[in-house]
């Protein structure tokens, strides 16, 4: 596929497709899904086409007499295929038989979960490695294998590409496009959330200023543990006539279905003994240039903190938000891969925080911090330090990802990692 870019997900899809009978794409509208697994494919069924899925509906057993592997594009759109698929890979558990796309959870649930039969992916923006930027230089897959590596390994990114970064988006049909072009392409992303997506997932939205300004106060609180009346009350100021409670609790529950939410848990140990740890998610959309379009922040504005508005009191910058949402995306897609989960920690009364806790099946982790500047000093590693003296040996490698130019570790045993140096 002419201009393709290697995703992260490749190499899962090509490790995990000789061995299973299906797996399921999924992700928000524009990740690539389709694109990524077209390239495995030898029979495509693109169910947002009207006649594909009559066909589908006259003789589903065209399923099974399709070359393989089977790409089923936008299966949602008719939610009865992945019961069919289920019972075919029960007639034949042969490996390689279906890949199946989706950028939304259907509304008509299928009868079966497919726990067995169908494996699904989860499929991101593109993360900075995959942007082509620079070559990475530290592997997150390494930081897990708990050898705490000697690093090196420089780039020329500094405050100002980050910035750009964060508004060229992750959308691979977007990123590339002229700032203007591409502007347009993100408001038409937006528009299209209330426009369509809300109603082919059963929701009509009354008042799509109401959801827009429920969006713009979600971006405001990103990678903060907000709470949802907050936000509401950020979205709505002085308005007396605000939407009910089940009227923004519905809008959670569709975009999330529709993969533009993406909220960081918050970390509950199971092997470690620690008080009072905060359980609320810290918020994050899908792609933070989407959190950038819905603030009205390009590049100048960001650098210089000049957005009006804001709807969400913070502690920090904007860009400091957005920029700990691009390192988030960056470390689930990169963990994902490693067979790793991602959350945050704080503690309950705010002493103690730590940005990404990245953690192993066996529950042993690497702590990560994000700083928006180029140098790092004590003041900078002191909840890294914190967690090291309670974890001990549970803690396999600590690391504070910057804007500066060098990898290295410090004296101290911390790492730090320009974040355009990190990859999978």
């Amino acid at each position: 596929m002419e201009g393709y870019r290697s995703r992260v997900v490749d190499v899962e899809l090509d490790e995990l497709l000789p061995s299973l009978a299906a797996i399921s794409l999924e992700g928000p509208k524009g990740v690539g899904k389709t694109a990524t697994a077209s390239r495995r494919a030898a029979t495509i069924v693109a169910l947002d086409d009207p006649t594909q899925r009559e066909l589908l509906r006259a003789d589903p057993a065209r399923l099974d007499r399709s070359p393989a592997p089977v790409l089923i594009d936008e299966w949602q759109r008719e939610p009865a295929v992945w019961d069919l698929v289920r019972r075919s890979v029960d007639r034949d558990p042969m490996a390689g038989r279906f890949l199946l796309t989706g950028s939304a959870t259907p509304i008509a649930e299928p009868t079966h979960s497919g726990a067995g039969r169908i494996v699904t992916l989860r499929m991101r923006p593109m993360s900075l490695a995959e942007r082509g930027l620079v070559t990475p230089t530290v592997g997150l897959s390494e930081l897990l294998a708990g050898r705490r590596p000697a690093l090196d390994g420089s780039c020329e990114l500094g405050l100002s590409e980050y910035a750009e970064e964060i508004v060229r988006s992750g959308f691979p049909g977007i990123r590339d496009l002229p700032a203007r072009a591409r502007r347009a392409q993100l408001d038409g992303y937006l528009a299209r959330i209330a426009e369509r997506d809300f109603p082919e997932q059963g929701h009509l939205v009354r008042r799509p200023a109401t959801l827009r300004a429920w969006l713009a106060a979600y971006a405001g609180a990103t990678a903060t543990t907000a709470s949802y009346n907050v936000v509401l009350n950020a979205a709505t100021p002085g308005d007396d006539d605000k939407p009910a409670r089940t009227t923004t609790i519905g809008y959670r529950d569709v975009l999330s279905q529709l993969w533009l939410l993406d909220p960081l848990p918050g970390w509950t140990p199971s092997r470690n003994s620690f008080a009072r740890l905060g359980t609320a998610p810290k918020h994050h959309l899908a792609d933070p240039a989407l959190a950038a379009r819905l603030l009205g922040a390009e590049v100048p504005a960001l650098l210089d903190d000049s957005i009006p508005g804001v709807p969400v009191p913070r502690q920090g910058t904007l860009l400091g938000a957005l920029f700990e949402s691009l390192v988030t995306l960056c470390v689930r897609v990169y963990a994902q891969a490693a067979e790793a989960t991602v959350h945050h920690l704080r503690t309950r009364n705010g002493d103690h925080e730590v940005d990404l806790i990245v953690q192993r099946a066996d529950h042993r982790v690497v702590a990560v911090e994000v700083k928006l500047g180029p140098t790092v000093d004590d003041r900078d590693t002191v909840h890294l330090r914190w967690l090291r003296d309670r974890l001990g040996d549970d803690l396999l490698d600590a690391v504070v990802v910057t804007t500066g130019q060098h990898a290295y570790r410090r004296e101290d045993g911390i790492a730090v990692v320009p974040a355009a140096l990190l990859g999978p």
